[in-house]
Formats: structure tokens, sequence, C-alpha cells
């Protein structure tokens, strides 16, 4: 994916995100390329304290799911949290 986007004039400044970090096989070594300057994952998925580095950003989702469930305890809606 990397090549192809420099390929097509993509600067060697690139960021990565992903909703659930399923880093497995050789992910950790593709994502380690120079030309990426950051990936951003949530904790839905475990990432090992081994794997975590300064260019790897997990992001809890705890605060927004604490909302979604005292949304529908107090029977509102849980549209306002994605405004």
């Amino acid at each position: 994916c990397v090549d192809s986007l420099l390929e097509h004039g993509c600067k060697p400044e690139i960021y990565v995100g992903a909703t659930h970090g399923v880093l497995v096989g050789k992910a950790y070594e593709r994502l380690a390329r120079p030309e990426i300057k950051e990936v951003v994952v949530t904790d839905t998925i475990p990432v090992p304290k081994e794997r975590q580095n300064e260019r790897l950003k997990v992001l809890s989702v705890a605060p927004l799911l604490a909302k979604a469930v005292m949304c529908v305890h107090e029977n509102k809606s849980i549209n306002s949290l994605f405004d």
C-alpha cells in the first residue's frame, strides 16, 4: 500500500488509522517503514507493550462507550455522540 501511495504522488509522511488494530504477521514490520509518520488505532484489541512505540498511538474507546451506555440507560438517543 505504501509503495502505491508513493507512486501516485503521496508525500512520504503517511498517517495510518484503523478502528481495530489487528496487527498480526508482518504488520509491525510494514508499519515501521520510514514513510509512515504515525499509526493510530483504538484499544478494542490489545496492543502488547513490547510492540508499542512513539509512532503507534492507541486511543481509548472507554469514554465513548460509557456515554453510549448512559444514553441508553437514560432512554436518550446516541446520535449526539457522533456530532
